[in-house]
């Protein structure tokens, strides 16, 4: 065989090889285009309510600068009617004449507002299911239900359709499609937030509250709507692990509990963590819960302290529900789905027992400021059961309601604020950990939730590792695999053999097909890198973000990678995978100026203004004549000063 021919051979194979990863990638691109369908049904209405302009340098952007955000349907917004997840509401109810106070100072914080989301029926239950404006399509887990009350608020977050999203949390409408949806979802505490221009469910029980992906914007949106000036964050002194929640879940306490135990461990020391049974420890302080049990009992014997606490929650919301909205119902006589009538159905109109339960909320937020105190955190599961199925009877069934209810009726009764905590996946379910800090305690819980997460994932990374290596291999670890058998020695020598090669030829040969490989895996890179230059020209950050971390996961030791992604991260507000990616960056290549200047950028908004100084001194030793660098190093250091 001469020379020339093989040359051509190899030329074709080559050809071949790159043909082959062009047609995956295009493949690939157009399968997952017909699969997700757009806006995941979140959204029932579409709007822009822009923000003022930012302010002039060298002023510091507004704290929400460039995010976007939607409100679920039970918000004002001045010329839309507010729907409450019901077309007989929208049709009998004006449209608002004022938008509701929190919307306004998120979208003067910096936020533009794109829409009005889905939400449950009334906003009276935790599915997630409407039947008026179909269930939103849970982004994670589609053949699972989104959750409730605030459905499509939490899926417009987790499909990355919006930075954030506001909801209102009853009996947990915001933190369990938070942990349906696989994202972060925050009960303020109740009262601390404003509820004007916002439908009443339950006045004893709302609360507002808020989803996002990132805990830097989840914290960032915290203080701009509880107007929390700048302070240090505090390290928690006690981490109370509520154990005897723990035992009731269907997931692995290793993949929850244990997360937690080893990130308090490694953050602050092991005499940080304390242990409790929740339900003994509320049973012996909140007494008027055996009075709510005997008039509640129904010939049960005894009813557990958890479950007491989820019956007067209940009772609660039907009770103020009615009492507000009973009259609109009786005369509209609206279309009701089959499951909210029933509930609706149940109103009991007992005086005494309505005060019992004003009792009941008052012991147990002062036994829940007692054991927390100003620097203790609660650890308990967000739910107790992964997503139900949708279509499944197992959403309406009393065992689900019961076990879900009595995690959640802790914050919703005792006012508390709680914060839903994304931790990966187990068997292809959201796995989520819920912090409670006492009332009042908003920014002690969101700075701690910040300083913790970081630790929290690198946990939960290596307790789904420890499972994987156990049952089965995740998709990553099988398309390495793949990759392996494709290009090991021995299935070369199988390619090898099937052409009629003289000995002097095949050396050459392999390094031909080892160069075309390093050739592929080179163009795979250029491609994935413009696409995502091409994404972040176009503003569609989160597009960007993921062409660069494919590349990155093709090779790991690019600086420009990391500081590219980088930049899409400071564009979304998520400043901490900035500063990380930065870091990266800045270790692969020390005289990478831009690095430090995102860098810098990144802890400015962070607010660690030393750090972020030193960085613009560093771009400036490296390039004198920067002025963004002279400029912001000056800035600083006068606020600072």
């Amino acid at each position: 065989m001469s020379s020339s021919s093989s040359s051509s051979s190899a030329s074709k194979i080559i050809g071949v090889l790159l043909g082959l990863g062009l047609a995956g990638i295009l493949f690939m691109s157009r399968k997952l285009k017909k699969v997700i369908k757009e806006d995941f049904g979140a959204f029932v209405e579409r709007f822009n309510l822009l923000p003022p302009p930012p302010p002039a340098p060298p002023k510091a952007p507004h704290l929400l600068s460039a995010l976007s955000f939607a409100v679920s349907d039970i918000f004002d917004i001045e010329g839309y009617v507010t729907g409450f997840g019901n077309p007989d509401w929208e049709k009998t109810h004006d449209a608002a004449t004022r938008t509701s106070p929190v919307v306004s100072s998120l979208v003067e914080g910096g936020a533009t507002c794109t829409g009005k989301t889905v939400i449950d029926e009334l906003a009276y239950s935790i599915s997630g299911v409407n039947k008026h404006y179909d269930t939103p399509t849970n982004p994670v887990a589609p053949a699972l239900i989104p959750g409730g009350s605030s459905s499509g608020a939490a899926v417009a977050v987790s499909a990355n359709l919006v930075d954030f999203a506001l909801g209102v949390d009853t009996t947990g409408g915001v933190r369990l499609p938070a942990a349906f949806c696989g994202i972060f979802g925050f009960r303020s505490s109740q009262g601390a937030l404003s509820n004007v221009g916002i439908i009443p469910v339950s006045p004893s029980l709302d609360a507002l509250g808020w989803f996002a992906k990132d805990a830097s914007i989840l914290r960032r949106v915290g203080h701009v709507l509880l107007q929390l000036p700048y302070s240090d964050p505090r390290a928690p002194k006690n981490v109370i692990i509520a154990d005897d929640c723990f035992e009731v879940l269907k997931s692995p306490m290793s993949r929850v509990s244990q997360v937690v135990i080893k990130s308090s461990e490694k953050l602050f020391g092991k005499q940080v963590l304390k242990h409790e049974n929740l339900e003994s420890y509320l049973g012996s302080k909140v007494p008027s819960l055996n009075q709510f049990n005997n008039s509640n009992r129904n010939g049960e014997l005894k009813i557990s302290t958890m479950r007491s606490l989820a019956h007067a929650m209940l009772f609660l919301q039907r009770n103020e529900f009615n009492s507000i909205h009973g009259d609109w119902i009786h005369t509209t006589k609206p279309v009701l789905d089959p499951a909210t009538s029933a509930q609706l159905e149940v109103v009991e109109s007992a005086v005494d027992k309505a005060h019992t339960c004003q009792s009941i909320r008052s012991e147990t937020r002062s036994a829940l400021n007692s054991l927390l105190k100003d620097d203790g955190i609660l650890v308990i599961p967000t739910v107790a059961d992964p997503p139900p199925k949708l279509g499944s009877k197992e959403i309406l069934s009393e065992d689900y309601q019961t076990r879900n209810f009595s995690l959640l009726s802790v914050a919703s009764i005792s006012g508390c604020c709680q914060v839903s905590i994304p931790l990966g996946f187990y068997d292809n379910c959201p796995v989520s950990v819920s912090f409670i800090a006492k009332h009042g305690n908003d920014r002690f819980l969101l700075d701690t939730v910040q300083s913790m997460y970081a630790s929290l994932q690198e946990q939960s990374d290596i307790a789904s590792k420890n499972n994987s290596s156990k049952n089965t291999v995740s998709q990553e670890e099988s398309a390495e695999i793949a990759k392996e058998k494709v290009f090991s020695p021995e299935s070369w020598e199988i390619i090898i053999s099937k052409f009629e090669f003289n000995a002097s030829y095949k050396n050459d040969f392999i390094y031909i097909l080892l160069a075309a490989f390093l050739l592929h895996c080179s163009l795979n890179n250029l491609l994935l890198t413009f696409r995502g230059n091409t994404a972040f020209k176009e503003k569609k950050m989160q597009k960007a973000i993921g062409f660069y971390t494919e590349a990155i996961k093709l090779n790991s030791d690019n600086a420009t990678y990391y500081n590219n992604r980088a930049a899409a991260y400071l564009d979304v507000g998520s400043f901490l995978q900035a500063e990380a990616d930065c870091s990266t960056a800045i270790s692969l290549d020390k005289k990478n100026v831009k690095a430090y200047l995102r860098r810098g950028t990144a802890r400015e908004m962070l607010g660690y203004y030393k750090e972020a100084i030193e960085d613009f001194r560093h771009a400036l030793v490296l390039e004198p004549t920067n002025k963004r660098a002279a400029l912001s190093a000056d800035r600083l250091k006068k606020l600072f000063q």
